[in-house]
C-alpha cells in the first residue's frame, strides 16, 4: 500500500480510537468531508493497521442506490472477510425482520454481541452519507447496544447537516464516545509527495505548478497524474476523461455512457440488455475502461472507480440521452420483473408533469417501499405528488397516497399538516375535492387521532360521503363520545363502536366488560380505510386481561408478541409487561421492561410511553428501599406523595387519592393511603375509592384490597366494642387466605403484614408472627428490601429472636452479591456454555432480556467477556453449579 501523505494527525487520532477499542473502550469515529478529499485512503490505512494488529475487520461502502434496498449498505459488512460477522443461516434470519427496524436491530445486537465476544473488531461504512435509512436506524440500536464491545466503529461520509446521518450520531452519544475528524485540504508539500509516490520519481517543476491547480484535493492530484485531469481548465476532470475516453474505442465509449446512466454500481448484464449486445462482445470494451482508470470489477458487480469520474463521464451524455436511457431503463426492469421500486429512481429522473403513466408506476413503487423503506417510499410519494397537475383530480388521489404513506412512514403530524393543506382549498390543490376523497383522507387519520386522544379536534362529519364513509366517520364520533351509539352493517363502523364501549368500561374500572368488548373490537379490525390497528386494541385488551387477575395469561401474550409484533409498539409493549411484572413481584424484570421502554422510546421517536415507564422504576426502587433511584425517576406527584411518606411525612398520603385509574398498582397505592395515615378522612376515602373498584370489577385483587382497607379502616377509627373488634379481625383474616389465590404475592405479603401488625396489637403473638414472618419471607425473595425492613422491625420490636437477620441486608454494588436472583441465573447458564439464545430457552425470557441480565452481571462483576466470567465461577464454585 502506497503511503498516506498529509494525514498523520487524522491517523493518528484513529489508531488512538482503534487502542482503545482493543482495551474494550467502544467508540464511533466520523471522518466527513468533500468528494475526493482522501476519506476512503485513510479509511483504507486504518484497516490495514488494524488487520496488522490481528483485530477483526468487517467494511463496506454504501451506494447512491442503496436506498432502495433493505440493509443494503450495512449487509455487505456482515457478511465480508473469510471470518464474516453473521453467518449465512442468521443473516437470512436477519432478512425476515426488514419490516420490524427494531427487532431487527436488536437481534443483530444479540449476534454480534456473541460474535465479538472477547474480540476487538473495526467495522468500517465508507460513503455513509448513502446508507439506505433502514442501515442507519440499525445502527443506531446496535452502537448503543453494544457499547462494552471492543469494537471500533468507523463511517466516512460528506457532510449532510440534519440528514439521517446525523441523527444515527446524536442517538449514539449518550451511549458511546463520538469522535469526528473534519478532513481538509492537504498542504502543497502532502500534494507533491502524493504525486511523487504515484509517479516513483520526484515531480519537475512543470507538474509542480499544474499541481497547485488541484487546491489541495488528493483525488484530483492522483487523476492529473493519471492523466484524467488538466489543471489548467476550468473544468479539469470532465476534459481530462473526456480525452480518455475518446481514446477508447466506441464500444467502449457506449459500455461507459450508458453505465453512468446506470449509477455508480451496475450489472453488466443489465447494460448488455439495454446496448443490446452480447455480454461476450463487452469483455473487450470493459476491459479497456478498466486499463484506462475508470471502472473497477467487484465480481458481482461492476462500479466506476470514484463517483467524480461516474459524474464525468456522465457529464459527457447530453440530457436528452440521459433522459431516453432512464426511460429504458426504467422499461427493462419493469419488463423483466424487478418491480415499480427499481424502476422508480429511473422514472423520477425523466419524469414530466402530468405524465399518468410514470405516476401509476411511482404511486406503485412508493407502496412496495413502504413495508420495509418507509423514508424512500415517503421521498417516491411526493415526488409523485409534485408531478400530477395542482388542479387534476388525479392530484387528490395522489395526495391520499401522501398521507397513507407518511401515517406507514410514522411522520404523523406530517401527515396531519398535509391533509390539512390538501383539502384547505390552500394552493396546494386546486382542483375538485369530492366527499368521499375528505373522508377517506380524514378516515386514515382517525386511528392515529385517536390513539393520540385527539378525536374530538377532528372533522368527523363529511356531508355527502358515500354510506360505508359516512358510517365510519359517525362511528368515530361515537368513539370521541360526541353522539350516541347506532345500528349498523358496515363491520368497521361496528368495530369502531365496540371499541367506543370498552373504552368507557375501561374509564370507570369495568374491566370484565371492557375485556369483552375489546376483543370483539380487534376481531373486527382489516385493511379497509378507517379501521383500527389490531395491535393497539390489543394492548388494551391484556391490560384489562391483567386487571382480571389471569396475569400469567397476559404475560404470556405479551411475550409471544415483543419481538414478533410491530416494533414501532416496542415502547408500549414493554411498559405493558413491566407493569404486569410489577404485578406479579418480579421486581427485576419489571425493571428490564422499564429500562427497555426507555430506551426504545427515542429510537422509535415515541416518547409517551416513558412517563409510566419511570413511574414503574420509581416503585421497583421505592420497593428496594433505594429512595434516591425512586427520586431520580419521580414525575408525577403520587411518587413524590410515596417518597414523602417513606421519610415518615404520613400526611402526604392524601396525594395518594388523586392517582388515575390506570396508574401501576393503584390498589396497592390507595392501600398504601389507608393505612399509612393518621387522618380518617383520607382513610375513608381510600378504602371508598378501593371499594368502588372492587364493585366495578369484583375480581380476588380489587374485592381484596378493598376489605383489608375497610377492615383497618374499622379497627383504627371505628371499632369502639369487642365484637366489632373480633369480626374486623375475623374479616381480615378471611381476606388474608382469599389473597393466596391471587396472582400477586406483594400484595399477599402486604396483607400478611397488616394481619400480623392487627394481631399483635391485639395481643395475638403467635398468630401476629406467623403472618409477619411470611410476609417477610415473600418480602425477601421478592427483593423487597424496605416492606421487608419495615416487617423485621416489628418482629424484632415483638421480641422474636434469630441468629441472624440477614434476610434484608441491602445488595451490596459491586461482587457475586451484588447480582439479582435472576443475573445470578443468567450468568451461571452462560459458564455452563449457554448462549444468549439457549439460555433464553431455559428461562422462558427472550434473548434480549438474557442479553440485558448479562450486561448488568458483566458490569457488576468487572468482567468483559464470557471466557473471563466463566473463569469466575470456576474459582469461586470449582465448576459452574446448575441455575
Amino acid at each position: 500500500m502506497e503511503p498516506l501523505r498529509g494525514r498523520s494527525a487524522e491517523l493518528g487520532q484513529l489508531l488512538a480510537a482503534m487502542r482503545a477499542a482493543e482495551s474494550g473502550d467502544a467508540s464511533l469515529t466520523v471522518v466527513t468531508g468533500e468528494p475526493g478529499i482522501g476519506k476512503s485512503a485513510l479509511v483504507r490505512a486504518l484497516v490495514e493497521q488494524a488487520e496488522r494488529h490481528g483485530l477483526l475487520v468487517a467494511q463496506a461502502a454504501a451506494h447512491q442506490t442503496d436506498e432502495l434496498s433493505p440493509l443494503a449498505s450495512l449487509a455487505p459488512a456482515l457478511r465480508s472477510g473469510p471470518e464474516p460477522l453473521i453467518s449465512t443461516e442468521h443473516f437470512l434470519e436477519l432478512a425476515s425482520l426488514n419490516a420490524q427496524p427494531l427487532w431487527l436491530g436488536e437481534r443483530l445486537a444479540d449476534l454480534l454481541g456473541k460474535r465479538l465476544d472477547g474480540v476487538s473488531a473495526l467495522i468500517v461504512l465508507d460513503d455513509a452519507q448513502w446508507a439506505d435509512p433502514l442501515t442507519n436506524f440499525v445502527l443506531r440500536v446496535v452502537i448503543a447496544r453494544l457499547s462494552r464491545a471492543k469494537v471500533m466503529w468507523l463511517l466516512a461520509t460528506r457532510p449532510a447537516p440534519g440528514g439521517l446521518f446525523d441523527q444515527l450520531v446524536d442517538a449514539v452519544r449518550d451511549q458511546v464516545p463520538v469522535h469526528a475528524i473534519q478532513l481538509a485540504p492537504l498542504s502543497t508539500e502532502a500534494v507533491l509527495e502524493l504525486a511523487a509516490d504515484r509517479l516513483g520519481t520526484r515531480v519537475d517543476p512543470a507538474l509542480s505548478v499544474r499541481l497547485s491547480g488541484v487546491q489541495g484535493v488528493p483525488f484530483l492530484a492522483e487523476q492529473l497524474v493519471a492523466g484524467l485531469y488538466l489543471a489548467d481548465l476550468p473544468d479539469g476532470l470532465v476534459e481530462g476523461v473526456r480525452r480518455r475516453v475518446s481514446s477508447t474505442s466506441e464500444l467502449c465509449q457506449a459500455l461507459l455512457r450508458t453505465a453512468a446512466v446506470f449509477g455508480s454500481e451496475f450489472q453488466l448484464d443489465d447494460v448488455a440488455l439495454l446496448m443490446g449486445e452480447p455480454i461476450a462482445r463487452l469483455a473487450g470494451a470493459l476491459d479497456e475502461a478498466m486499463r484506462a482508470g475508470l471502472l473497477a470489477d467487484g465480481s458481482s458487480t461492476l462500479s466506476f472507480r470514484h463517483e467524480l469520474l461516474r459524474s464525468a463521464v456522465l457529464a459527457e451524455v447530453p440530457p436528452s440521452a440521459q433522459r431516453a436511457l432512464h426511460r429504458a431503463i426504467a422499461d427493462q426492469l419493469l419488463a423483466n420483473g424487478r418491480g415499480a421500486s427499481a424502476a422508480a429512481p429511473h422514472i423520477l429522473a425523466t419524469a414530466a408533469t402530468g405524465d399518468l403513466g410514470a405516476i401509476s408506476t411511482l404511486r406503485k413503487a412508493a407502496h412496495e417501499l413502504l413495508e420495509t423503506m418507509s423514508i424512500t417510499a415517503i421521498s417516491v410519494i411526493q415526488q409523485t405528488f409534485e408531478l400530477t397537475p395542482v388542479d387534476d383530480a388525479i392530484r387528490g388521489d395522489v395526495g391520499e397516497d401522501v398521507v397513507e404513506v407518511l401515517l406507514g412512514g410514522r411522520q404523523f403530524a406530517a401527515a396531519e399538516a398535509f391533509a390539512n393543506d390538501l383539502l384547505g382549498g390552500t394552493a396546494l390543490y386546486r382542483g375538485p375535492v369530492s366527499p368521499d376523497l375528505r373522508a377517506a383522507i380524514r378516515l386514515r387519520l382517525m386511528p392515529h387521532m385517536w390513539a393520540t386522544g385527539r378525536l374530538g379536534l377532528s372533522e368527523l362529519d363529511v356531508p355527502g360521503a358515500s354510506a360505508p364513509f359516512a358510517a365510519r366517520l359517525r362511528a368515530y364520533r361515537v368513539l370521541a363520545r360526541l353522539e350516541e351509539p347506532f345500528e349498523t352493517t358496515d363491520p368497521v363502523a361496528a368495530g369502531v363502536q365496540q371499541l367506543a364501549e370498552a373504552e368507557r368500561a375501561k374509564a370507570v374500572g369495568r374491566y370484565v366488560e371492557a375485556y369483552g368488548l375489546y376483543r370483539a373490537a380487534r376481531a373486527a379490525t382489516g385493511d379497509d380505510v378507517g379501521s383500527l390497528p389490531a395491535m393497539l386494541i390489543e394492548l388494551d385488551e391484556l391490560f384489562c386481561r391483567a386487571q382480571l387477575d389471569d396475569l400469567a395469561g397476559a404475560l404470556s401474550r405479551l411475550k409471544e408478541l415483543i419481538g414478533t409484533s410491530d416494533s414501532w409498539l416496542a415502547p408500549q409493549l414493554s411498559v405493558l409487561r413491566a407493569r404486569l411484572e410489577l404485578a406479579t413481584g418480579n421486581l427485576a424484570a419489571a425493571a428490564d421492561a422499564a429500562n427497555a421502554c426507555l430506551r426504545w422510546s427515542p429510537q422509535v421517536f415515541d416518547l409517551s410511553s416513558q412517563t409510566p415507564a419511570r413511574q414503574i422504576l420509581a416503585l421497583v426502587a421505592l420497593l428496594k428501599g433505594r429512595l434516591s433511584e425512586a427520586r431520580e425517576q419521580a414525575t408525577d406527584d403520587q411518587i413524590r406523595a410515596l417518597l414523602e411518606v417513606a421519610d415518615g411525612d404520613t400526611s402526604a398520603a392524601t396525594r395518594l387519592l388523586d392517582a388515575p385509574l390506570d396508574y401501576p398498582e393503584r390498589h396497592t397505592l390507595l392501600l398504601n393511603a389507608a393505612t399509612s395515615t393518621s387522618d380518617v378522612k383520607v382513610a375513608t376515602r381510600a378504602a371508598e375509592l378501593l371499594a368502588s373498584q372492587a364493585e366495578a370489577s369484583p375480581t380476588v385483587t380489587f374485592r381484596s384490597t378493598a376489605q383489608l382497607a375497610g377492615c383497618w379502616n374499622d379497627l383504627t377509627f371505628h371499632a369502639t366494642v369487642d365484637e366489632d373488634v373480633a369480626a374486623a379481625r375475623a374479616r381480615m383474616a378471611d381476606v388474608v387466605d382469599d389473597l393466596r389465590s391471587s396472582p400477586r404475592p406483594l400484595l399477599l405479603a402486604c396483607a400478611e403484614a397488616l394481619h400480623g401488625r392487627v394481631e399483635l396489637e391485639h395481643g395475638e403473638r403467635a398468630k401476629a408472627v406467623a403472618a409477619l414472618e411470611s410476609a417477610l419471607a415473600t418480602f425477601t425473595e421478592l427483593g423487597a428490601a424496605a416492606p421487608a425492613t419495615r416487617v423485621q422491625a416489628i418482629l424484632q420490636a415483638a421480641g422474636v429472636r434469630r441468629r441472624r437477620w440477614a434476610a434484608v441486608q441491602q445488595r451490596p454494588e459491586l461482587g457475586w452479591e451484588a447480582l439479582t436472583p435472576m443475573e445470578r441465573r443468567v450468568a451461571l447458564l452462560v459458564a455452563e456454555g449457554h448462549t444468549n439464545r439457549s439460555a433464553a430457552d431455559e428461562l422462558v425470557l427472550s434473548a434480549s432480556t438474557v442479553g440485558t441480565h448479562l450486561r448488568a452481571a458483566f458490569g457488576k462483576l468487572g468482567v468483559n467477556s464470557r471466557v473471563q466470567l466463566t473463569r469466575l465461577v470456576l474459582e469461586r464454585f470449582a465448576s459452574p453449579p446448575n441455575a
